[in-house]
């Protein structure tokens, strides 16, 4: 047991929780703080397995939290990592439409990104979209020019290291899973697999155990966090020239995913991806990876069905595509023809947490919530990395607002 009385206990260790640790430390550098983290590292989950953009806000409906966040984190994210040496590299993207019936929509996106208030952004023509880059073909697009790359994992580092250089008596703890939490009249008791720790205030950022985490604090929550899986391929080195940067597809708006693109990442690999599937293990990254618990959880729910049935079509295409190199090389073809099975080679997945609804609506914008003495992040899908110092600002606020932290 460990016997301090923290100010704030923060559970999750992924770039949203060490954002908020950085934000609350940073404005609050009188409180006692401490991090909770299940695995022995942090940033293993959501934060450690995504594509490793710096979105740049084109996609989300304007006035939408996620919009809002991610366009303020983003310039926040670069800054921060400017500052503190964390590999970035703001190169630019391209979103581009392969045939005349995808333009409708990417002039709407295009126009949210306006309104979004995106610098510099620029639709393009066939003969421009070569100009960026040479191998892809389409017919018009948009050139996004503070879209770019980071090493997230550096990023989550270097905000704990910062936060805990500010307060002595904050800590980190790694490899405690907390199974519950037990209310009291002065503190809350967070209590781990090994350990116990007293609180007077929570914050929640527990990623894909949202939900379940949640209901142990006694929160009443209809939704539930389902996972999907995204599988990445990447190009051989053979086939590196043939993407600079960036290459993104018009996103159908029929499904809830941005559809397999190219990204250079920071240590110099291309990546291409990813499908979406749903996965039969929250944290699970192999195709056959299953759990008992976390299988029977989501499909004795009746919104995972409703999310199945509205997207039958697109939900067996990319399971298909999941198990096939074949199929999955056709989909990059669509914006590089050149493309042969020899340039692509099997890479790393990652794991999306969807909060979705009983209707199988899938909860698309961020979603913070006061709850008593604690503070939920329910909902943080992407662009929630990019927009992670935002909404670390948007979590201190709440708690300020609520836990009389001043």
């Amino acid at each position: 047991m460990d016997n301090q009385v923290y100010d704030v206990a923060i559970i999750g260790g992924g770039i949203v929780g060490a954002a908020t640790f950085y934000k609350l430390q940073k404005r609050n550098p009188h409180l006692n703080i401490i991090l909770i983290e299940k695995e022995d590292v942090f940033a293993d989950h959501q934060t450690g397995n995504n594509s490793g953009v710096i979105h740049s806000g084109l996609y989300y409906k304007p006035g939408s939290l996620k919009a809002e966040n991610c366009v303020k984190g983003r310039r926040e994210l670069v800054a921060f990592a400017q500052e503190n040496d964390v590999p970035h590299d703001v190169c630019g993207k391209v979103v581009v439409a392969t045939k005349e019936e995808e333009i409708p929509y990417m002039d709407k996106i295009f126009e949210n990104g306006i309104e979004n208030g995106i610098e510099g952004i620029e639709k393009i023509n066939a003969d421009q979209i070569k100009e960026h880059e040479p191998h892809v073909e389409g017919v018009a697009g948009i050139w996004v020019p503070v879209t770019g790359i980071i090493d997230y994992r550096r990023a989550t580092e270097k905000m704990i290291e910062i936060a805990q250089g500010i307060n002595e008596q904050s800590k980190t703890v790694l490899g405690e899973e907390v199974i519950a939490v037990e209310k009291g009249a002065d503190a809350n008791t967070v209590v781990g697999a090994t350990q116990k720790f007293k609180a007077k205030h929570l914050v929640f950022c527990a990623g894909l155990q949202a939900d379940r985490l949640a209901r142990k604090d006694g929160v009443n929550l209809d939704e539930q966090v389902v996972g999907f899986r995204g599988d990445y391929y990447e190009l051989t080195d053979q086939a590196k020239h043939k993407v600079k940067n960036l290459i993104y597809p018009v996103p159908n708006p029929d499904f809830p995913f941005l559809g397999v693109h190219f990204t250079r990442m920071t240590d110099g690999e291309i990546e291409c991806g990813p499908n979406a599937v749903f996965t039969f293990k929250r944290e699970g990254y192999g195709k056959t990876d299953f759990s008992w618990k976390d299988t029977f959880d989501a499909l004795t729910y009746g919104g995972t069905w409703k999310l199945f049935f509205s997207n039958m079509k697109f939900g067996i295409d990319e399971y298909r595509r999941a198990f096939s190199k074949k199929l999955f090389l056709k989909t990059l073809q669509g914006l590089i023809p050149s493309l042969t099975m020899d340039d692509i080679k099997p890479g790393r997945s990652g794991v999306r947490a969807l909060l979705l609804g009983t209707d199988g609506d899938t909860k698309d914008d961020f979603r913070i919530e006061y709850h008593g003495h604690s503070i939920h992040v329910l909902n943080a899908p992407s662009p929630a990395a990019t927009a992670s110092l935002a909404i670390g600002d948007y979590v201190a606020d709440e708690a300020e607002k609520h836990f009389s932290l001043k």
